[in-house]
């Protein structure tokens, strides 16, 4: 019976080597490595911001005289609606978490009465609003006003930038014809 036990331990003990041979060789053979800092590394490859790939010159917006031509006032309507949860445009409309946007086109910058605009905002932004101007605010608000609280991301589509400008200009007691203001010299500065 000794010799029946002494088998089953040699083969125990057998296993047990082979185990931690196996053990041995495959943390030799893929030896892991210990980050410095906890985490996954990800690779993101550098594209342009148009979608174009790196290196890639980024692609320009149409003039906006150009995108105002064929501008919809329906389909700024549309686009209106992103707005509405802090915006109104009826004439003597109340401020919500913005000011009231009717009459917005040609009107100086920051100028609604009763509304508290940030410092950022009335920092950075000086004359009337041009749709050059609005164009390039709802494009990217902090980019156009650092410091502002709008938390709007923006509308990244010309033309449907250009058809809310064209919306929000109906929404006035004397809209301007914006091609033209558009075209003026300096820039679109609206007369």
């Amino acid at each position: 019976m000794n010799n029946e036990v002494n088998k089953i331990m040699g083969g125990i003990l057998a296993t047990c080597l082979g185990v931690l041979s196996i053990n041995i060789t495959a943390n030799a053979i893929f030896h892991p490595v210990k980050p410095t800092k906890p985490g996954y590394a990800i690779a993101v490859p550098e594209v342009a911001a148009a979608g174009g790939q790196k290196g890639a010159p980024v692609q320009q917006d149409p003039p906006i005289e150009q995108l105002l031509a064929s501008a919809d006032i329906g389909r700024g309507q549309a686009s209106f609606n992103k707005c509405v949860a802090c915006h109104t445009f009826d004439k003597g409309g109340r401020n919500l978490v913005g000011p009231n946007l009717y009459g917005i086109i040609g009107r100086e910058k920051g100028t609604v009465d009763g509304f508290n605009y940030s410092a950022g905002f009335r920092k950075a932004m000086k004359g009337p609003w041009t749709a050059n101007d609005m164009s390039e605010f709802v494009k990217n608000p902090k980019g156009m006003a650092p410091g502002t609280t709008m938390t709007f991301a923006g509308i990244p589509r010309a033309s449907e930038r250009a058809d809310l400008i064209s919306f929000l200009n109906s929404k006035s007691d004397k809209p301007l014809n914006l091609i033209k203001a558009a075209q003026a010299p300096g820039g679109g500065k609206a007369k």
